[in-house]
């Protein structure tokens, strides 16, 4: 029975059955193999510096990976046995997407191990004993060995056998009134996280099913619908009557503890492309509508300007000092670029994009060896908040510090997976002779369409930090190439140029696809995006500021403190040695006003070195910290009494109870991820007249 957790008798108990032609629904983009794209720029400067960072020495030093019980120790930081899953799904696209010899070894390493040491039944994973085995840690282990086999072919003749004997026993223990998956007496886990995740393992078998599928269809789909028929039920929750709107803090308790496994940010994250990856085998076109349903649901209500959703561990609403986790972050954007290649819709192409350009990168330090666990909206300052009561519903006084572990170590081990699977959704292919760049970005592709046709694309860029990108194609024969236009595209000031010939821009209306036919041999096609400042109304009268794809915070002065990195439970330092010298905890003072109201009207953009952003230029590296970023804004404004709220600014000011303190004055927005402290959701007055 397919479950809406405490609320199953409200929507009813059905079956879902597999569609009667045991087929999958075809990806409206198909999505390419993993290591055919490359990124370049500014991009292939980020994953390079996460491969130098945290994420490429997890496996070196950190006690979750190094001696996770899945490669023979003994360290967990819960029963989920997750960290080290974690870390695998997203180490491998890194490491393929880099080609990096150096990470691939790790990835090889741990693969040969866990594949190696299944136990003789088939069971993959460290669980020794029956009241232990929960498949939860299973899907991202899953999805990290699939990509590994798109990659590397080569790595199908040890690695496909093992899955299939695992979905064997999978099989056969599901058929057993669904051992591993639902609870039983005597268990030994919380089977709230693979029930809210199923669709994650579900991607792995239609993988499998649809590349590998031995003489085993039957079994792999059998298990799709087992899956499916205990999980909890997202398209319910999705439903206007059942989604809670309100912050969940002024919801009745028996209804927020009934409804977490929805509530849960990360499982929200996730469970966003949850109807999309059902649809696929149930064929149950009502589903699209659901998708459509949840992400517009997920964003209006409880979304932040950046592209994230606002759950400091539980859905909190619209409060800009309320905060959200890098797990929910990179889960978010793996979501939504699902959703666009499997529905097609461009609202979730932008929406990939803008938690991709904003919400990821302002959680890591620049040089990616240190994150924070939790982020705000408005977040003036990064320090342990240990005056009163914590502000967030379930994060540590340390949660929104940067640092080696600043509260639950799993995003510590998940981040990583975000931008190297942004990459590789960035290019998809259309149809059977076309190529489609979907999540735009600097990037180069060397594939061969469904149709035969070899072509390789490289894409030069400063996007989102420029308006221009100047794509070098080589085809052997003609075929259809493709741009994605965002939704806030000014057509007036954008255009395509190929051979010679400039064109207005004509998206299809539902993929945001602009069609192109490029000819055998080489070419050359430039496109221009132009953008107009976007001042987006949020909730306690504020607004944010967006340019492009782009949203802009207030820059504020700091001044940064590192010590040693310490242990997220004791918040004790590990001993000296544990890591890596560069691994460091930080606290960041301002050093500048936070509490100012700005006067919308009088902002005005600026381009660093060029009158205009189309200049392709070298940009600095790293790009997502201060003073790097070619584009920045001024605007009016002025200081105004602010209270705080649990060591936090407050809900601004009401209307009527804003003055300024002190003579107007012009302010700096930049981008809000290179803005380490930043005031993004700002309340505004009327400083017309005022300098």
């Amino acid at each position: 029975m397919k479950l809406l957790y405490g609320l199953a008798s409200l929507v009813g108990i059905n079956l879902v059955a597999v569609a009667a032609d045991n087929a999958l629904l075809p990806f409206v983009f198909q999505p390419l193999p993993l290591g055919s794209i490359k990124p370049q720029g500014w991009l292939r400067d980020q994953m390079e510096l996460m491969a130098n960072g945290l994420a490429g020495h997890e496996h070196d030093f950190y006690r979750y990976v190094r001696q996770s019980s899945w490669l023979g120790g003994d360290q967990e930081y819960s029963s989920l046995n997750e960290g080290f899953p974690y870390w695998f799904n997203g180490l491998v696209p890194l490491a393929y997407g880099l080609d990096d010899g150096r990470l691939k070894a790790q990835v090889q390493q741990a693969a040969d191990y866990i594949i190696s040491h299944a136990a003789p039944d088939g069971w993959i994973g460290p669980e020794t004993t029956p009241e232990t085995r929960n498949f939860w840690a299973r899907y991202p282990a899953f999805l990290g060995l699939t990509q590994l086999v798109e990659a590397d072919p080569g790595q199908a003749d040890t690695v496909i056998p093992a899955m299939h004997k695992f979905f064997d026993l999978m099989h056969t223990m599901l058929a057993d009134n669904y051992t591993g998956y639902t609870m039983h007496p005597g268990d030994q886990f919380d089977a709230l996280w693979g029930r809210a995740r199923d669709h994650d393992m579900i991607i792995s078998l239609q993988w499998m099913y649809e590349h590998y599928p031995a003489n085993n269809s039957q079994i792999l789909l059998d298990n799709m619908e087992y899956l499916n028929n205990e999980a909890f039920d997202w398209s319910a929750w999705f439903s206007p009557g059942m989604y809670i709107k309100a912050d969940l803090d002024t919801v009745s308790i028996n209804i927020t503890n009934q409804d977490f496994p929805f509530e849960h940010g990360v499982n929200a994250g996730q469970g966003l492309k949850a109807p999309s990856v059902v649809r696929r085998f149930t064929h149950n076109d009502t589903l699209l509508e659901s998708a459509r349903t949840g992400v517009n649901l997920t964003f209006e209500y409880h979304g932040a300007a950046s592209g994230t959703i606002l759950a400091d561990e539980r859905l909190v609403g619209l409060g800009p000092n309320r905060g959200s986790e890098l797990c929910t972050a990179v889960e978010t954007m793996y979501s939504l670029s699902y959703l666009y290649q499997t529905v097609g819709d461009n609202q979730f192409a932008d929406r990939c994009e803008l938690a991709a350009f904003n919400a990821l990168p302002v959680m890591l330090a620049p040089n990616w060896w240190a994150h924070q666990y939790m982020a705000e909206p408005n977040s003036p300052y990064s320090r342990d908040l240990t005056t009163g009561p914590p502000p967030f519903w379930n994060v540590n006084s340390l949660g929104q510090t940067y640092g080696l572990e600043p509260n639950y170590p799993c995003c510590t081990v998940n981040h990583p997976q975000g931008y190297p699977k942004f990459l590789s959704a960035s290019f998809v292919g259309v149809g059977d002779n076309g190529l489609g760049h979907a999540l735009l970005s600097p990037a180069a592709v060397s594939t061969t369409l469904s149709g035969g046709i070899k072509v390789s694309v490289s894409c030069d860029t400063n996007y989102p930090f420029g308006d221009t990108l100047v794509y070098t194609v080589n085809a052997d024969t003609a075929f259809e190439f493709y741009v994605r236009v965002p939704d806030w595209y000014v057509a007036g000031l954008s255009s395509i140029s190929h051979g010679g010939k400039s064109q207005s821009l004509s998206p299809d209306a539902s993929t945001g696809m602009h069609r192109i036919s490029v000819a055998s041999g080489q070419s050359t096609i430039t496109y221009t995006l132009g953008a107009n400042v976007v001042v987006q109304p949020r909730a306690n009268n504020t607004v944010a500021v967006r340019y492009g794809a782009l949203l802009y915070g207030l820059e504020i002065g700091d001044y940064m403190t590192a010590e040693p990195a310490k242990d997220w439970q004791s918040k004790t330092a590990y001993p000296s040695g544990y890591a890596p010298p560069e691994v460091h905890d930080y606290t960041i003072e301002n050093t500048t006003a936070w509490n100012l109201a700005i006067d919308p009207s009088t902002l005005k953009v600026h381009f660093q070195g060029s009158s205009n952003s189309s200049d392709i230029q070298p940009l600095p590296n790293p790009i997502f910290t201060a003073g790097a970023s070619p584009i920045s804004m001024s605007v009016q404004a002025c200081e105004m009494a602010w209270p705080l709220w649990r060591g936090l600014p407050d809900i601004p000011p009401k209307v009527e109870d804003r003055k300024c303190i002190g003579e107007p004055f012009r302010a700096t927005l930049i981008p809000y991820g290179s803005a380490k402290l930043h005031m993004a959701e700002l309340p505004t007055m009327d400083l017309h007249g005022q300098s």
